[in-house]
């Protein structure tokens, strides 16, 4: 079995290097190669990966052209069995690659692996979803009811924030910080490559629901954990990011239930619990300041 390790890489040189030399320094129980994708960085020489780490695989891109692009480069490169898509902003404290890769070739029927994402200061990252629902997001405004049910209950009604990933658990979507599937899944996807349509953001839910409907299922694996270094407090992003995150949202649910009623309905609720959430996170960062 071979791992074949895809890190897009764009002015994030010394994240890159941290996270490559905790592959090599923990991955142990498998055979992997590292396939470097530097997506056009302009304050990055890319060349300067090949002086540290001589036998990585470095693909330079000609423009930046997204995420998804970045990792299909190096896809087009992979020689393994399993591909791993591993963030630059990441790194191992265990042999996390082994744990995974062995998992996922054990259990046939499932076509997308992450495992516990963490922040170095250990604090969880929710990256086990479901996919957004009417029923759920009106469940969450009454969360105080939610709390009232028995934990694991709760956890598999809802996942994300109410799961502590404290089990290993099928979900619809996971993270793709850590977005670990069999080389073979690729020919049932269309074009037979991870779909570029997003430039960044909301990829990995597209991604996965394309593998659901292929019949593939998404596994969240608790038994080993990754650190991932993402800013923790998301009300420090821009509204651009909450808008685009929404438009992400609803073009997945036209995917999945259509342009009807129910997705109207759900447009309009989500819609407006982002904005507010947003009001609320700007309003508690300027009060901070």
């Amino acid at each position: 079995m071979l791992v074949s390790i895809i890190i897009v890489n764009y002015n994030t040189f010394k994240l890159t290097v941290d996270c490559i030399k905790s592959i090599i320094k923990f991955t142990q129980e498998v055979n992997y190669e590292i396939i470097l994708v530097d997506n056009a960085s302009p304050k990055d020489n890319a060349d300067e990966f090949l002086k540290i780490f001589p036998a990585i695989k470095l693909v330079k891109a000609d423009k930046n052209e997204g995420f998804a692009k970045g990792n299909n480069l190096g896809i087009k490169q992979a020689k393994g069995d399993i591909i791993l898509l591993l963030n630059s902003d990441t790194y191992l404290s265990e042999d996390s690659i082994s744990i995974a890769a062995n998992y996922l070739a054990s259990h046939k029927d499932i076509g997308v692996l992450s495992v516990k994402l963490v922040y170095p200061d250990g604090k969880l990252q929710h990256a086990a979803r479901k996919y957004r629902y009417l029923a759920n997001e009106l469940l969450d405004l009454v969360r105080p009811l939610l709390w009232l049910l028995p934990y694991k209950k709760r956890a598999a009604l809802m996942l994300n924030q109410y799961y502590n990933s404290d089990f290993n658990v099928y979900c619809d979507w996971v993270s793709g910080a850590f977005f670990m599937f069999p080389q073979s899944i690729l020919k049932l996807l269309p074009e037979h490559k991870l779909d570029e349509r997003y430039f960044m953001y909301g990829e990995d839910q597209l991604w996965c629901y394309q593998i659901g409907e292929a019949g593939y299922k998404v596994f969240y694996l608790v038994d080993t954990h990754v650190i991932h270094i993402e800013g923790s407090s998301s009300a420090e992003k821009p509204f651009k990011y909450y808008e685009t995150m929404v438009k992400r949202e609803l073009n997945l649910m036209q995917m999945r239930k259509g342009s009807g009623l129910y997705y109207q309905s759900f447009k309009m609720v989500f819609s407006s619990k982002k904005y507010i959430s947003y009001l609320i996170k700007k309003y508690l960062l300027s009060k901070r300041h």
